[in-house]
């Protein structure tokens, strides 16, 4: 049986990204949605769960795009499509961050 494991509500967000995994290079990836914990983004390659990465992604609020740079923790990885679904836990968001997030997540 499934087990729900999102712990906040989530929203749909489109955007192109960059996660760099610790000791790979950058890969362009896009995302899937987000909440105020974590994201989803689909990447050609798959990503190990558990591996920590930084992850780069534009988020437009009320017309002004705010660049964010989060460390983030794999805690899924699945093929999908030909692509890999991957969910990241968020770790160190920082408080302009928070806030723009928590502004877009309205």
């Amino acid at each position: 049986m499934f087990n729900e494991q999102r712990q906040s509500q989530r929203k749909v967000l489109k955007v192109r990204a960059h996660v760099v995994v610790d000791g790979f290079a950058p890969v362009a990836v896009r995302t899937v949605d987000i909440s105020s914990s974590g994201m989803c983004i689909v990447s050609p390659d798959p990503i190990q769960e558990g591996a920590n990465a930084l992850l780069r992604f534009d988020l437009s609020v009320d017309g002004n795009v705010t660049a964010i740079e989060v460390r983030s923790r794999a805690s899924y990885c699945i093929l999908s499509h030909g692509d890999f679904k991957v969910g990241f836990n968020f770790l160190n968001l920082s408080l302009s961050g928070m806030t723009q997030l928590a502004k877009f997540m309205r």
